[in-house]
């Protein structure tokens, strides 16, 4: 029977961990979340992550304000960057066409860097290091195969996506040393040639490209890991429906296990969120 991998009900576990640990503090931490392009589906996450800060005890304060230009976004940065009560800092993408996304990422102060995105975290994870910020749904996908006891140390994982916030550190965190990492990884995008045969040599699978149903059954392996990032919207019959980038109805039936959409990895990388606010927070109260 397929296992399917409860990202919902691990997510509320960690949450009930943090709002118990911040108990023992007398101020809570202080997150910031910067929404400067209007987009549904974006509007729609940072308000689930707001509502999981006011759940454990993370102070939030969301600004939303339409920019169209780098420099209106990194003036906005500058002031949070030195402040002594922001925490973290978290820029939602995508940003306006005009905006550089790599000069926003470098304009945040590493330290308050809970997204993970600053060229110094993902340096560090390059290293080996993991005493930076980790992205958030990489954290969050490691979180949860460890969880559920799934290790990758000596699989092939092939990562169907190459961004900057899932497909990449992903990779570097499944090819570091560890009892959750030791895993032979293939980059893959949807220009991969003949990507059907080289997804069904993955004994886990990682689906991050943004595409609604790219992975059939045929490209899986027989007891293969699936780990469904995508979260797509479709609209049929007035109604919009999340699907994610794995067709889970026919998939699941060849798989060991599999994360569904939605519930899977979004409420960890929202988890993750809250875990790498806690480090920042934490890190600063000991200095």
């Amino acid at each position: 029977m397929t296992l399917i991998l409860d990202g919902k009900a691990l997510s509320m576990k960690i949450r009930q961990e943090i709002q118990a640990s911040l108990q023992a503090y007398s101020s809570s931490p202080h997150l910031v979340v910067l929404l400067t392009h209007p987009h549904l589906a974006s509007s729609i996450y940072v308000r689930n992550k707001l509502t999981a800060c006011k759940e454990v005890g993370i102070r939030s304060t969301i600004i939303e304000q339409t920019c169209t230009s780098t420099e209106q976004i990194l003036r906005l940065l500058e002031p949070w960057n030195a402040s002594d009560d922001v925490d973290g800092i978290l820029v939602q993408f995508p940003l306006h066409p005009n905006a550089d996304q790599r000069r926003v990422m470098e304009a945040i102060s590493p330290s308050k860097d809970v997204d993970g995105v600053h060229p110094i975290n993902l340096g560090k994870l390059v290293s080996g290091d993991t005493s930076g910020f980790i992205p958030c749904t990489p954290l969050g996908i490691q979180t949860m195969l460890s969880h559920y006891g799934i290790s990758p140390k000596g699989r092939h994982v092939v990562i169907v996506g190459r961004s900057v916030t899932v497909g990449k550190p992903l990779a570097l965190l499944f090819s570091l040393t560890g009892p959750t990492a030791d895993a032979t990884v293939t980059i893959a995008n949807r220009s991969t040639r003949d990507l059907a045969a080289l997804c069904k040599t993955a004994d886990i699978l990682v689906a991050a490209a943004g595409s609604p149903g790219l992975i059939t059954p045929e490209m899986i392996k027989e007891g293969a890991v699936v780990i469904d990032v995508g979260i797509n919207r479709i609209q049929t019959d007035e109604k919009i429906h999340l699907v994610g980038d794995v067709d889970f109805a026919k998939v699941s039936t060849r798989c060991s296990a599999i994360t569904p959409v939605p519930g899977g990895v979004g409420p960890m990388t929202i988890a993750s969120l809250l875990l790498n606010t806690i480090k920042s927070f934490t890190a600063r109260k000991s200095a």
